[in-house]
């Protein structure tokens, strides 16, 4: 990001041109934000043109950070914007948590051994619902 990127110029409206480059996205871009994100709301102008407040401004450079640089999805990025309290990490850490304790290896198989029969159980529910073939054995 540059530093222009970080901190917009001085003033107290700005047009969705000015926006989009000191964002550094296309204006498209900046429209679809404004519907997923609540509190970005631009006012109009008497010809319809979107005003941006500096506070706006400040939002959808936190939109981008949040999308582009910690990998947050849209709803990610909108729930960080609603809980702004929340530890700022990247949303792929939930991915990257330490996997639950392993059970027993004799519990494991007893799972799998349950899962099995009720999958067989419902392949054979299938075959008597179609048409008849060679029923499945849970082995």
């Amino acid at each position: 990001m540059s530093d222009r990127e970080r901190e917009p110029p001085v003033k107290l409206y700005y047009r969705i041109g000015e926006v989009s480059e000191i964002v550094g996205v296309e204006p498209h871009v900046l429209r679809y934000w404004e519907t997923e994100f609540r509190s970005i709301r631009p006012q109009k102008s008497r010809k319809g043109q979107r005003i941006y407040s500096r506070r706006d401004v400040e939002k959808l450079l936190r939109v981008k950070d949040l999308l582009y640089n910690h990998g947050f999805t849209i709803a990610g990025a909108r729930k960080r914007m609603r809980d702004p309290h929340e530890k700022a990490a990247p949303a792929s850490a939930a991915v990257h948590e330490a996997p639950p304790a392993r059970s027993a290896p004799t519990e494991v198989r007893a799972t799998l051994q349950d899962l099995r029969r009720e999958i067989v159980d419902m392949l054979n529910e299938l075959n008597v619902i179609g048409t008849p073939s060679k029923t499945v054995d849970a082995g």
